[in-house]
């Protein structure tokens, strides 16, 4: 954490609660490379890393880069699974639906994307747009 984020380091109190190696899923007896898992009390602290992360584009340990990812919160997998529905019809209708992080809905229609925050600003949405209102009014 001091080699890439000295400045959050710094700035929080940051705790790791676990930190344990996986082995590789395709083959477990390789020694390298493998999974770090580590799990942190504050789901902020995890955020701001993340974040950090993102802008700076390459985040190393003993000087190799490495690859860091999420891993979702309940709350967030079960908002994200509340969209589930309406994704499958809008992919099925070809809208390019994409779920981004943590859990917003975006879509493709007449040629711009948009995107919802939660299910009423979307329903707000689609009453202007009758086709679009047609294909989900029985799921919202």
């Amino acid at each position: 954490m001091t080699e890439n984020f000295p400045h959050l380091v710094q700035e929080m109190d940051l705790q790791v609660q676990e930190a344990r190696r996986t082995p590789n899923k395709r083959n477990p007896k390789r020694t390298t490379p493998r999974h770090i898992i580590i799990k942190m009390p504050r789901a902020k602290d995890k955020e701001r890393i993340l974040k950090t992360a993102r802008e700076r584009n390459s985040v190393t340990y003993k000087g190799i880069p490495i690859r860091l990812s999420a891993d979702f919160s309940t709350e967030t997998l079960q908002a994200r699974r509340e969209w589930q529905e309406i994704f499958k019809v809008m992919n099925t209708k070809n809208l390019q639906p994409r779920l981004l992080y943590p859990a917003k809905l975006s879509f493709r229609i007449e040629g711009q994307i948009k995107s919802f925050t939660d299910k009423e600003k979307l329903k707000e949405f689609i009453t202007t747009k009758p086709g679009l209102y047609e294909m989900l009014k029985g799921i919202l």
